[in-house]
């Protein structure tokens, strides 16, 4: 068996903040291997590849990244542009995967059951930080490495309905109604959309595309209605920072939001929580609850959860993890992140230190490192494996000089989730320049949060070149 220094680092997932890690592995001259359960890079991405992102080019790329690309004579984005998630995955990721010094590294179809220590349970310490990972495949295969960066982030696992945690009584039941992040409401799912009663349930980014998408659909579908709900009593954290906003087309998605529910085109039900779903006849009854205790039903055709996204931490149950118990990231991690205490542009950089668990040589990254808050961008997953494949490389003061700049929301209260109304701390939420409208609907993970992160609704249309990207 080969020496635990002279095995592969593994990494887990080939999304943008995976192959980020790889390529911060090859310049480091480090062995890895990139382990995709998709059959292609960016698989997750391409589920919501017609999205468009509301960050620009330059923020999407790992500079490690872009390093190889251009050696290999790449010809790089308008780096001003908004992309969509196919764009991301076409542009970007597929020739970052399809690079000579990656691609023989990559490994496609390759579901992970479980990560462990080699011949040792959670409960032995004597020679733990010695002893390879073995990382079990569902084929049986079973992989030894002297590393783990676990960028398989989250869109798999989203959250549910109800409000405490726990589903909706009669979610499940209701399985063939519900619609989770990101439908491709004008285009591949038109049908399910058109001329029905759509409920959308979430306050975030993805919420504010769908239901972007279905005021646009409905202005050309009679009979297409649109009912927004959301847990808290104001919509003013969605609509966000509009022209205080450092990326114009995520405060362009908010003020056109705004302007939607304002003209009545989307009716907004505030201090609710899905208490009880049942179907009835082809539609569902939606039992709401509100915050007095009253409950009253809304009966739909479809129901958007937009409610985002938890990490599955069950692939490393035998490894030493000192997570939150409120976030499910680490302690370190956790009170930079807390959405009740920052917004994507107020996270303070953060890096290998933040990471580190009792497992030494396991690193969770990407929108997996976050736990269940929603502030991800994607340049934060580019920073943080550039810090952790330096401590792997033994460099610690790069690793340990962590710098990252993100662009702020134009929400300037350092609580934004304590916001009782339509305005911000800064003022009144103003209006987007109608210039800004084209941009406007976004991801949170362009910079990555969906994700991996995002989005404009005027995404380009079936068949442009160009196309994929995932979180």
């Amino acid at each position: 068996m080969s020496a635990p220094n002279e095995l592969p680092v593994v990494v887990i997932g080939a999304g943008p903040v995976g192959l980020a890690a790889a390529a911060h592995l090859h310049e480091r001259g480090i062995p890895f291997t990139v382990l995709e359960a998709g059959d292609t890079a960016g698989a997750a991405v391409r589920q919501w590849g017609h999205v468009r992102v509301f960050s620009p080019w330059r923020y999407n790329i790992d500079p490690a990244a872009r390093r190889l690309l251009d050696e290999a004579g790449w010809i790089a984005p308008d780096l001003e542009a908004l992309p969509t998630g196919g764009e991301l995955v076409g542009d970007y990721l597929q020739p970052l995967a399809e690079l000579p010094q990656l691609k023989p590294h990559l490994r496609y179809g390759a579901r992970i059951e479980a990560i462990s220590r080699l011949g040792l349970d959670r409960l032995r310490t004597a020679g733990r930080d010695t002893a390879p990972f073995l990382i079990r495949l569902a084929d049986d295969d079973e992989i030894l490495a002297r590393a783990v960066i676990d960028a398989s982030g989250t869109w798999g696992t989203p959250n549910v309905l109800g409000a405490s945690g726990l589903p909706a009584r009669g979610e499940t039941a209701v399985a063939a109604y519900l619609e989770h992040a990101l439908p491709d409401v004008l285009r591949a799912d038109r049908d399910r959309f058109a001329g029905r009663h759509t409920l959308v349930v979430g306050a975030g980014h993805s919420a504010a595309n769908t239901l972007l998408s279905l005021a646009e659909l409905a202005a050309d579908q009679p009979g297409t209605e649109v009912t927004w709900a959301i847990r808290s009593a104001s919509p003013a954290r969605t609509y966000g920072g509009g022209d205080a906003d450092a990326l114009p087309a995520r405060g362009a998605l908010g003020s056109r939001l705004r302007e939607h529910v304002d003209a009545g085109r989307i009716r907004l039900l505030t201090g609710f929580s899905v208490h009880a779903l049942t179907p009835a006849g082809n539609r569902v009854a939606v039992v709401v609850r509100h915050a007095d205790g009253g409950e009253e039903a809304v009966t739909v055709d479809r129901i958007v959860a937009a409610t985002g996204f938890r990490p599955d931490h069950s692939i490393a149950a035998e490894l030493r993890l000192d997570l939150d118990p409120v976030m499910g990231a680490t302690r370190a991690l956790a009170p930079l992140i807390d959405p009740n205490e920052h917004s994507c542009g107020t996270v303070p950089p953060h890096g290998v230190d933040e990471l580190t668990h009792p497992e030494i040589g396991y690193y969770a990254v990407g929108m997996k490192s976050y736990g269940r808050a929603p502030t991800f961008l994607m340049a934060t997953g580019y920073e943080q494996v550039r810090s952790v494949v330096a401590a792997l490389a033994g460099d610690w003061e790069a690793a340990r000089d962590v710098q990252l700049d993100l662009p702020e929301t134009g929400v300037c209260n350092s609580n934004p989730a304590d916001s009782a109304t339509g305005d911000s701390c800064c003022g009144p939420a103003p209006t987007a320049d109608p210039a800004a409208r084209g941009l406007a609907t976004g991801i949170s993970g362009g910079l990555l949060s969906a994700p991996l992160s995002l989005i404009t609704l005027d995404a380009a249309p079936t068949g442009q070149a160009g196309g994929c990207c995932g979180s």
